[in-house]
């Protein structure tokens, strides 16, 4: 297996959460070594309930190259955060989606089942949301409409640069 990246997309109730978090992603998984610019969050109304009306999305890649099977390891620790960070009413005030970024494609985590998603075991599912082709990053029939934007495949571009330029393709992480 060739090495990846550990991508993270956040979505947060206000921006300072984007901030606290960021350490405990630090912890997690290693440095961030790429950070998007923050973007306010309105392609639907999904997250609403819980994250309110006033959504913010940045997205984050970490230093250590991973295994690309890790992917479930990476959710389930993701949801482990997310938890850790719920208001006083239970609701979450972060989503935390984490991807793996090859030179071929970004592979998102999710646990919403859908006819395009693949099963990794225990609830979470795998889902290719963009591909690489001709020199960019593509969308898909299915990908979020915040993965297509020019902020997104920017940032997917930098990540994918950073990933090309490890001599040695040994990987300096491990999900367990």
């Amino acid at each position: 297996m060739k090495p990846a990246r550990l991508i993270i997309g956040i979505l947060a109730r206000h921006p300072d959460l984007i901030n606290q978090v960021q350490p405990v992603l630090t912890q997690e998984f290693g440095p961030i070594i790429v950070k998007s610019p923050n973007l306010s969050w309105n392609f639907s109304r999904y997250y609403e309930d819980e994250l309110g009306p006033d959504i913010t999305r940045c997205w984050v890649c970490h230093s250590p190259l991973v295994a690309p099977d890790s992917l479930l390891a990476f959710k389930k620790r993701t949801i482990t955060i997310e938890n850790a960070f719920r208001d006083e009413q239970g609701r979450r005030t972060l989503n935390l989606d984490p991807g793996i970024l090859t030179l071929h494609n970004l592979v998102l985590a999710t646990t919403k089942d859908y006819a395009h998603r693949v099963c990794l075991g225990e609830g979470i599912y795998a889902e290719v949301t963009l591909i690489y082709h001709k020199g960019r990053f593509e969308p898909l029939l299915w990908t979020y409409p915040d993965y297509k934007t020019e902020t997104c495949l920017t940032f997917l571009g930098t990540c994918r640069k950073l990933l090309l330029t490890n001599p040695k393709g040994l990987y300096s992480f491990s999900p367990e």
